[in-house]
């Protein structure tokens, strides 16, 4: 299971190390760029409301952007998971995309931030072409022998990006720069962020990425492992908490019974004593009325 976000500036590579990672652990990239061009394409709902927001010159808004992201991570293939690569592009669509992943049960595991130097990225968008067939991107520093095209029996047909030449590359890395400082701080502070250093061979920058997704994993068992625990410690606590609230409860009743059972054993005394005091009242009475009868009789006598 893999659900992470590749962030890094416009030549960092992260499109190339998503396909990488896409074919290794057989998750789908899923670029937003990619979404919106294909929905056009294809003139879904979703689609033709971009389409209009782009003919008038307007930003697409972030409704349809995660409303395409929810129809493809719906899809069986995204199921073990997913790379997003082109969103979210600020900390307001970082919120909205993490709510909608816990909505649709695939919660963000890790963000990996491509770190690059700005030289090196000034370096590798002057120099990136992209196939007009296929899609695949191209360095002309390190053109391969082989230009075979999967979707083009000539081979690959390069173009350069009109936003790749130099006049605004460097407008293109200010907005990245003041974009992201604030995308950089929401997944730090949520402890998802994990930074790679962007140069060198591919296979290197993959190993680093492969490692930091590894460790990812790792801190996530640890977090469930001790969340286990806790809730254990707390279900313990309680379970002690309601045996004393319990023999506290038994100690009242049982002393609330000794009570009554005194309470009543007086009760009982003093109901057997008054018909005690009655009967020697009436004892006391006859022996008056016998005595005084003998000295009326003596007094008679006499």
């Amino acid at each position: 299971m893999m659900r992470i976000v590749l962030l890094g500036a416009p030549g960092s590579g992260k499109g190339t190390q998503a396909q990488r990672l896409q074919a290794k652990f057989n998750v789908p990239q899923v670029s937003s760029g990619d979404l919106l061009r294909d929905a056009v394409a294809r003139k879904t709902a979703l689609g033709l409301k971009a389409k209009a927001a782009m003919e008038a010159g307007q930003l697409v808004s972030d409704d349809i952007v995660l409303g395409l992201i929810r129809e493809r991570l719906s899809q069986p293939d995204a199921q073990q998971g997913f790379i997003l690569d082109g969103f979210p592009r600020n900390s307001d669509q970082a919120a909205t995309l993490s709510k909608l992943l816990v909505e649709i049960g695939q919660p963000l595991q890790t963000v990996l931030l491509m770190d690059v130097r700005t030289k090196t990225l000034i370096e590798r968008l002057a120099g990136r072409r992209v196939c007009k067939h296929c899609g695949k991107v191209f360095s002309i520093a390190t053109l391969p022998d082989d230009m075979t095209c999967a979707k083009n029996l000539g081979g690959h047909e390069l173009f350069q990006r009109a936003d790749d030449k130099e006049e605004v590359i460097a407008k293109r890395l200010d907005v990245y720069q003041s974009q992201t400082k604030p995308l950089i701080d929401h997944y730090t502070k949520l402890g998802l962020l994990k930074v790679i250093k962007g140069e060198g061979s591919l296979d290197a920058i993959t190993t680093r990425m492969e490692i930091a997704l590894a460790l990812g994993k790792s801190s996530i068992n640890v977090s469930k492992k001790t969340t286990k625990k806790k809730s254990k410690a707390r279900t313990k606590s309680k379970n002690a908490g309601a045996k004393a609230a319990k023999k506290v409860a038994k100690k009242k009743s049982a002393t609330k019974l000794k009570k009554a059972a005194v309470k009543k054993t007086s009760a009982q005394k003093k109901a057997r004593a008054k018909p005690a005091v009655k009967s020697t009242k009436k004892q006391t009475k006859k022996v008056t009325k016998k005595s005084s009868k003998k000295l009326v009789k003596k007094s008679t006598r006499r």
